[in-house]
């Protein structure tokens, strides 16, 4: 489990800190006063997990007239949105604009000292950025787009048996494996950080 992240019971989720921008994502990607919807059997199309697979599955499916529901226990968008692309991209830009200024002097550029870094406040933008573009995966477009979102966990119970929160869903399956994360045995790191990491622990081992 995420460090930064707190399941409760299987509709609801907690992140920390909850300030107004993580306050902003779980409110699409996560309502916490969201209600399953009756689930609409059979359907043409049942699609577990809404990170980008099964988002782009589950909105083509219905731009084609499917009847589709769509289940996601955690956060809508998935790693791509809330833990991979887009938190990477945001520390990468400023470790990039750090670098910049770092090296301003090979530009004709003075900068008097080293610069230096606020991780809260590299972490706080991260934040807002991934707020500021949650709506675009959030439960309630997915629903006006015609598909029936449900929150919680799915659970096979047989082979064309699916339940989410003790309601019955069936039909085809469609589940979207996402890619575990790997640490490179290169014999140079000492540890690895993502975006959910507290403070920046990347090393390098002096050789």
């Amino acid at each position: 489990m995420h460090e930064d992240i707190a399941r409760g019971r299987h509709n609801t989720v907690n992140l920390s800190p909850y300030d107004e921008h993580n306050a902003q994502l779980l409110a699409n990607a996560h309502p916490s006063d969201w209600r399953n919807p009756n689930p609409r059997n059979p359907y043409n199309l049942v699609v577990v997990g809404a990170g980008t697979a099964g988002l782009v599955t589950a909105m083509g499916a219905a731009a084609l007239g499917a009847r589709v529901a769509l289940i996601e226990r955690h956060l809508m968008g998935g790693d791509c949105l809330n833990y991979g692309c887009v938190p990477s991209q945001a520390l990468i830009r400023c470790a990039t604009a750090w670098a910049d200024m770092r090296d301003a002097g090979a530009y004709g550029l003075q900068v008097n000292g080293e610069p230096g870094v606020d991780f809260s406040a590299v972490m706080r933008r991260m934040r807002r950025l991934r707020a500021a573009i949650s709506h675009h995966d959030s439960a309630q477009r997915y629903t006006a787009a015609g598909i029936d979102v449900f929150l919680g966990t799915g659970r096979f119970t047989g082979p064309q048996r699916l339940e989410v929160e003790g309601q019955l869903l069936a039909r085809s399956i469609h589940k979207p494996f996402s890619k575990r994360q790997a640490v490179p045995n290169r014999g140079c790191f000492t540890r690895v950080f993502n975006s959910s990491t507290r403070t920046p622990t990347f090393k390098m081992q002096s050789r």
